[in-house]
């Protein structure tokens, strides 16, 4: 799945658009930057699936230098190499692994593990920086917003199953012969979630990057 050209040219429109309205201070730029804003969000909405109004109160609530967002990912396997993965339930239950967007004060490894408790009830600890992967790179479905995902190789050190209703609707370890194929493909695509067990396999494997 390639990202379609023009989400690029509005997401590049909306990133000069929020970096010229937090540095300059010139009135009429400052206007013109509104304006550039407003054009980007209609883009947005004239080829995708949302009004102007909500993409516009989406990139209106973004301030400061534009950067990507921080997605993080815990690949946790237990002592027989299967893979620990959650239920999304804001995604019609599709399976994908514990992870989401990252908390300030925290380091991406600190969040990878405090999502994994929240999400599945497991304490877990981190192996290595596994990957560091641009979202509108690898084939996800388009979105607003660039995204850096973060994935982290874990080991399983104790904890109970543990649902959280909020996000997650059910728990489940699988090996790589069993993986399941109703993944939340804007979380999780079928190549990472593979790329996964190479990195369990072969723990000296270098870390991935786009």
């Amino acid at each position: 799945m390639s990202e379609p050209q023009w989400l690029t040219w509005a997401r590049d429109v909306q990133a000069i658009a929020q970096n010229g309205l937090t540095f300059c201070q010139n009135p009429y730029d400052r206007e013109r930057y509104e304006q550039l804003r407003v054009l980007a969000s209609s883009m947005i909405a004239a080829l995708g699936q949302n009004t102007p109004e909500t993409v516009l109160a989406l990139f209106t609530n973004e301030k400061g230098y534009a950067t990507p967002k921080i997605d993080v990912r815990g690949a946790v396997f237990n002592a027989a190499g299967e893979i620990l993965m959650v239920r999304e339930a804001i995604d019609q239950d599709r399976w994908t692994l514990p992870g989401g967007w990252a908390d300030v004060n925290f380091t991406t490894a600190e969040n990878t593990l405090k999502e994994v408790m929240e999400e599945s009830g497991y304490s877990a600890e981190i192996i290595k920086l596994a990957a560091l992967w641009d979202r509108n790179r690898q084939g996800h479905p388009p979105d607003v917003f660039s995204c850096a995902k973060v994935f982290y190789l874990c080991r399983l050190t104790g904890g109970t199953p543990t649902i959280d209703n909020l996000e997650t609707s059910g728990i489940g370890w699988f090996n790589r012969d069993n993986l399941p194929d109703d993944l939340s493909l804007t979380r999780l695509l079928p190549h990472q979630l593979r790329r996964m067990f190479d990195h369990y396999d072969q723990p000296d494997l270098a870390t991935d990057y786009d």
